[in-house]
């Protein structure tokens, strides 16, 4: 399969217009049209939805548009990594962050890193455990830095000198929040937000002495920074780290820490049986080297 033909489906099901999409492609509409058709023949079954002129993805569609997106921006990646220099290092080094205290730290090694090979770049991905490991898993990015626990049989990894502390945020005139620390018995009666990875969630139960199921959790969520709407009702609590609550930086939430203190580590996970190129292998001897110090 051309991947012509997958950048000008990309471009299709963003437009859902085949005459726009033709514009923007500097293609005729019956060429773009045939390509299309093209495309769908060779998958074995139609990607669309037709209404006059009108395209919509349908369910096998949006599927494809994620993969064909995945294997561009893979080759993309293939062909940044190849290139060479004869003095410098140079490539695209791909790395996946959670949004915790881990993310300060990396940015100024990123720095540092930089100030000795300029010629290396950085793509920064910001998401939770589960969607950085999905793109670990695809090859989309090198690394990714997690909150443990971490699922390692798949992946090397080495653990980062960053320590996140638990404790629930609220609002600020909140009867607990003048409290020092929330209690087991407390937490399991608050209405929570937290996270989507239910190992997470087990692992602070465990640690609380807590059955999970005893956990009122309301939402789950990948987006900790749209919490502060929802916390302000007074209506939930956000079940969470202390570095999220330092970046939603709102001084109407605080952050009371869970009692027994509990706390989770972090981990530069890399996928295993997976070559990585020179720049990602510099990066990480510079990683290393500078967390054994």
């Amino acid at each position: 399969m051309d991947t012509r033909i997958l950048r000008y489906f990309l471009v299709v099901a963003e437009t859902n217009n085949i005459t726009q999409a033709a514009q923007r492609l500097h293609l005729t509409q019956p060429t773009l049209s045939r390509q299309i058709q093209e495309l769908e023949r060779l998958v074995g079954r139609p990607l669309f939805d037709r209404n006059n002129h009108h395209l919509q993805l349908n369910a096998a569609g949006l599927l494809f548009r994620e993969r064909a997106q995945v294997i561009l921006d893979l080759l993309d990646h293939a062909q940044k990594e190849i290139q060479t220099s004869s003095d410098q290092l140079v490539g695209t080094i791909n790395l996946g962050l959670v949004e915790s205290a881990v993310t300060p730290r990396l940015m100024s090694q990123i720095d540092q890193f930089q100030a000795q090979h300029p010629g290396v770049k950085f793509a920064l991905f910001a998401g939770d455990g589960d969607s950085l490991r999905t793109r670990l898993d695809q090859g989309q990015d090198d690394f990714a830095a997690l909150i443990e626990p971490v699922e390692t049989a798949k992946y090397h990894f080495f653990r980062l000198p960053v320590t996140e502390e638990w404790g629930v945020l609220m609002r600020q005139d909140d009867p607990l929040a003048q409290q020092d620390s929330i209690t087991s018995a407390q937490l399991a009666s608050l209405p929570l937000i937290m996270g989507r990875r239910s190992i997470v969630r087990d692992n602070v139960a465990e640690a609380l002495s807590l059955s999970s199921n005893r956990l009122n959790v309301k939402i789950t969520t990948n987006l900790p920074g749209s919490l502060s709407t929802l916390l302000l009702t007074g209506n939930y609590y956000h079940l969470g780290i202390r570095g999220v609550a330092e970046q939603i930086h709102d001084a109407r939430l605080t952050f009371v820490p869970l009692s027994p203190r509990t706390t989770s580590a972090h981990l530069l996970v890399w996928k295993k049986q997976r070559s990585l190129a020179p720049a990602a292998r510099a990066f990480l001897h510079f990683l290393t080297n500078i967390t054994s110090k």
